[in-house]
Formats: structure tokens, sequence, C-alpha cells
């Protein structure tokens, strides 16, 4: 099957501390997959040099076959990858409406604020009710963004990154602050993306909700992939498990 997002040998080192080392994986089209591991593992230094943020010491980034390595993060959404993040950043004096709209008209213009200039944007609108009711922000489309709870906002976020017509979707911590049904509602809409045949990849701390919509997982820890395959297997491995019970004795002795 053709892969969405190919990581080959993928590197980066911070003076003397190797942040990523060495990491390969696939992920291919319409598969969503977690990548897990503890904190300090290197997921998010991983997730910026998908996105661009980060150039790597050595290795490729390919999206649906296109090396991207050195491409811009404009390049990248172009090539098929919308990303959500952890922090969620809307325009939040904007309407509910206006920030999923303006994403739509993304790919119409050399850059988003070109998009904030076109005056005409009936199709994007119409584009992003549709997108808005497929998340559950139906009835929202008036408000103010900033006016949103959060479990809202992270619906936004991910909303605005549907609106580039992504094939690979990146999702940093969609679940971060979340109560227990907020997250169930949050994942909810994830699985109903993938559904459509986005290639989705969850980046979560949520382990029971993350195992509830991922078919596979790979675990990060110390910069390298050390699992790879179905929940159940990646959490019976031993490895796995020191990972995260062994940092929590050390996080607990300091």
């Amino acid at each position: 099957m053709t892969a969405a997002l190919e990581i080959d040998a993928v590197a980066i080192r911070f003076g003397g501390v190797q942040a990523v080392a060495g990491v390969s994986f696939s992920v291919v089209r319409g598969e969503i997959a977690g990548l897990i591991g503890p904190n300090g593992a290197g997921k998010t230094t991983l997730l910026k040099i998908i996105a661009g943020v980060l150039a790597p010491d050595i290795g490729r980034v390919m999206i649906s076959g296109m090396d991207v390595t050195g491409a811009s993060t404009e390049r990248r959404v172009r090539a098929g990858l919308a990303i959500t993040h952890q922090i969620v950043r809307p325009f939040r004096s904007m309407t509910v409406l206006e920030n999923v709209a303006l994403a739509a008209g993304h790919r119409l213009t050399a850059n988003p604020f070109g998009a904030l200039l076109r005056h005409k944007r009936d199709a994007e609108e119409e584009r992003a009710h549709g997108i808005l009711a497929s998340v559950g922000l139906a009835g929202t489309e008036n408000k103010a963004a900033g006016a949103l709870p959060l479990g809202q906002l992270k619906r936004l976020e991910v909303a605005r990154a549907l609106a580039v017509e992504p094939i690979l979707i990146l999702l940093d911590e969609p679940l971060a602050g979340l109560n227990h049904s907020e997250a169930a509602q949050q994942v909810d809409v994830i699985a109903g993306i993938n559904a459509k045949g986005i290639t989705t990849v969850l980046v979560e701390h949520n382990l029971a909700e993350v195992m509830r919509v991922c078919r596979r997982l790979l675990v990060l820890d110390q910069g390298q992939i050390i699992a790879d395959g179905t929940p159940d297997d990646v959490m019976a491995d031993a490895a796995v498990r020191e990972a995260y019970i062994g940092k929590g004795r050390e996080h607990a002795a300091a």
C-alpha cells in the first residue's frame, strides 16, 4: 500500500542531547496510528521535523512519496499535510465560521494572509459549515472563537486542519486539558476523520483513549522507536513497560 508518511533514519541533536536518534517508520494511506512515549521521549521534536519547523541533521521525510525534507511548512501543507497543536491558537476575535473559512481558502492564495484579504469567500464558507457540522460544532458558527470552551476550541483546531483538505493529519495532544467526557467526544471526532480515509497520526498521553481508537502504536523513548505493533502487543512489551514505569519511579524519587 502507498505510504502517506515515511520517516527514514531521521536524527537531530541539540548540543550534547540526541533528541531523535535514527527514527524510521511509515504510515500507509488510511491508517490511524498512535505515537506515544513518556515525557521527554522526543515526540514533539519528531513532530516539528515532520512539519518542517525543525530540519533533521540526517534522514528524510516523505509525504505521499514526495521528499519534503528541505521543504517549507507551506509546501508540506500543499503536499497534503495538516497538523493540530496542543495549545490552540485560533483567530480569537474572528467567528468560528471565519476561522475555518480562512483555512479553507488557504490553497487559493500564496499565504494565509492573502486568504484573509479575499472579500468573497462564499465557497469556503459553505465548506466550513459542513466541516463544523462534522466535528460537532454546528450552531457555533457565529460565536467568537475566543468565547468557546476548551473542548470546543480543540474541535475548532481539528476543523481548521480539515479545511486544508489533508491527506495526512498529525494531532499533537488533542485531548490535553479535557475531562473524560470531552476526551471521549474528541476521540470520536478523530475516528470519524480517519473513517473518511484521512491518514491520522495521534500523539497523546491519554493511553486509554489512544488504545480505543488506534489499531497501531509506535512507542518512542529516548529518541528511538522501541515498539511498533497492535495496542495489546505494544503494551505487553517489557521495554515499553520499563519506559513508562521506570520513568515514573525516577520522577517519584526526584
